[in-house]
């Protein structure tokens, strides 16, 4: 049985669809991220499973049990889970165990009990040194364990945060990715994480339920939605590609200046009719000389039409020759290639993802 389960959810606000035939399933312990745009119905789809909103159509599950239905749903309160804002919402004139003590002292728990489980949580988010201190003597990132510690101690059947790391810098936000990710690993409880950026949903998941326009476009780990994308949206969403259309001909599959055996395609026996490809700029490689032969690789002679280094990589724009075709490239630091010079780049057609 899955711990939450949302069936053909579908949210309406008047003639306009927000959510739109939602199905997903969370196995226990699972960290997944609802990941897309602005405006694609994931922080809609989060406030049904917290019960701030009723789904127009569908049903969501928790253990089996229905807790939402359009016409009767379980109030928020009742349904044992822990919520996560942009804003942290932690009481400013409470020190950092007695935010973190507060949910446990409104069920009543014995003191002892109580002053235990602070101790412990605050040693996993490793604040317990800065127990005593108050939220306006904290980092944001500090703030931050401060939320998480104060919604897992009551140990949630499901953790639910709404694009937490949104208010922090660039740096710490990237530090505190691998800290939540840390956190469920030590403490595994059913997590669904909200938010717009790919950095965090690939470091964070279990699994990532890409959303476009109120719809779930793919479900998969993070590998496997950044290797084998099944939809032009995934692949322009999750991180950087080139797309290349072809058509099939008979063996072949025919681009604008080269062709390819159908049988090189990792996909090949599906192909035919019209095609388009994902291409990674990173799974195509530069030569300044033609390199050596061998079956795998298709190498194309191209020329070299802009470039820029990023320290950590060049990225460069090489258009292959008699083709109208411009391929992104990402190269090693060292690998440096001049504006206009001839180029030879090589692709593997097992990293050329088919997409509809």
């Amino acid at each position: 049985m899955s711990k939450l389960a949302l069936r053909n959810v579908t949210r309406r606000f008047g003639e306009f669809t927000a959510v739109d035939d939602f199905t997903l399933e969370l196995r226990e312990g699972e960290f997944v991220s609802l990941l897309g745009p602005s405006g694609c119905g994931k922080t809609t789809t989060l406030r049904m499973i917290a019960g701030f909103l009723n789904p127009s159509e569908g049903t969501i599950e928790l253990d089996g049990q229905v807790i939402s239905a359009p016409t009767s749903s379980l109030p928020p309160e009742r349904r044992g889970m822990s919520m996560i804002f942009q804003s942290y919402a932690i009481w400013p004139n409470m020190t950092v165990a007695e935010n973190v003590a507060f949910g446990l002292k409104v069920r009543k728990l014995p003191a002892a009990e109580v002053q235990r489980k602070v101790e412990q949580i605050l040693d996993v988010v490793r604040l317990r040194p800065l127990a005593d201190r108050y939220p306006a003597e904290l980092s944001g990132g500090q703030q931050q364990r401060v939320a998480l510690a104060r919604a897992v101690v009551v140990q949630p059947a499901v953790l639910l945060l709404d694009e937490p790391l949104s208010n922090l810098d660039a740096n710490l936000r990237e530090e505190m990715r691998y800290e939540i990710r840390r956190l469920h690993d030590e403490i595994r409880i059913t997590t669904v994480y909200v938010t717009h950026d790919q950095a965090e949903a690939m470091v964070t998941s279990d699994r990532i339920a890409v959303m476009n326009q109120g719809r779930i476009e793919q479900v998969d780990d993070p590998f496997s939605l950044y290797a084998r994308p099944r939809t032009r949206f995934v692949a322009g969403f999750i991180g950087r590609t080139n797309f290349i259309e072809g058509e099939v001909r008979g063996q072949r599959v025919e681009f604008d200046s080269f062709g390819v055996e159908v049988s090189r395609f990792q996909d090949g026996a599906g192909l035919q009719g019209r095609v388009s490809f994902s291409v990674r700029p990173q799974s195509i490689h530069l030569h300044a000389s033609p390199p050596n032969g061998g079956s795998a690789p298709l190498v194309l002679p191209g020329r070299i039409t802009q470039r820029a280094y990023l320290g950590e990589h060049w990225d460069y724009a090489v258009a292959p020759k008699a083709s109208a075709l411009t391929l992104r490239v990402t190269a090693r630091p060292q690998e440096v290639f001049q504006l206009e010079q001839d180029v030879w780049l090589e692709l593997d057609p097992r990293q050329m993802t088919p997409i509809r």
